[in-house]
């Protein structure tokens, strides 16, 4: 059963800790891992372009085009894994998702910065579901007007569910640590446009 909603105001975000057994998420993420189609993903800041050291993969019911910080991605379609996967969440949290964009997170020394998952090209309305599968590590809310901060520890198997109006309110971070982790992978399943 997921907590209460973690967030005290302007949104909702349900915590799922173990939607997936410690076995199964394992093998979740060497399956991931191996048949992913992954690249390193590219960020624009201040006019100059960086590869970064965590890997990205973008999949979805039909080539989708997803555009975030000058990046455009077409999406690849499902795998086996990953359609096990959107199936479990679909039938848990009774929202419909037609697309995924992943992460993989080599070690704690690579993060995601403040941002919110608003881009044109989504549903604004629609819930968003983040599956972690591997190392454990600190997300993070801050509200876009008060600043206040909220964080939690993602657990191997989980899921957080962020539902609208989320995305409107509040930004989210993937913190960094200096302290040794495994590999990490994140799925978030999305809606796009029709």
């Amino acid at each position: 059963m997921p907590s209460q909603n973690i967030l005290p105001s302007d949104g909702i975000a349900l915590y799922f800790p173990g939607l997936f057994g410690e076995e199964e998420s394992c093998a979740f993420l060497e399956l991931l891992t191996r048949d992913i189609i992954w690249q390193h993903d590219e960020v624009v800041l201040f006019g100059k372009r960086y590869i970064t050291a965590r890997k990205v993969a973008w999949y979805g019911d039909r080539p989708f085009e997803y555009r975030y910080s000058g990046n455009s991605h077409q999406a690849k379609p499902w795998t086996v894994g990953l359609l096990a996967i959107k199936k479990r969440l679909e039938e848990t949290t009774g929202h419909h998702f037609n697309s995924c964009l992943l992460n993989l997170y080599h070690e704690g020394n690579e993060g995601m910065g403040w941002h919110s998952d608003d881009e044109k090209t989504l549903e604004p309305t629609a819930a968003i579901g983040s599956v972690s599968f591997g190392a454990v590590r600190k997300f993070a809310f801050r509200h876009k007007g008060s600043r206040e901060k909220i964080s939690l520890e993602l657990g191997n198997g989980s899921l957080l569910l962020m539902d609208s109006p989320t995305q409107t309110h509040w930004h989210h971070a993937l913190l960094k640590t200096a302290r040794k982790t495994g590999p990490r992978i994140n799925l978030t399943f999305r809606k796009m446009k029709a």
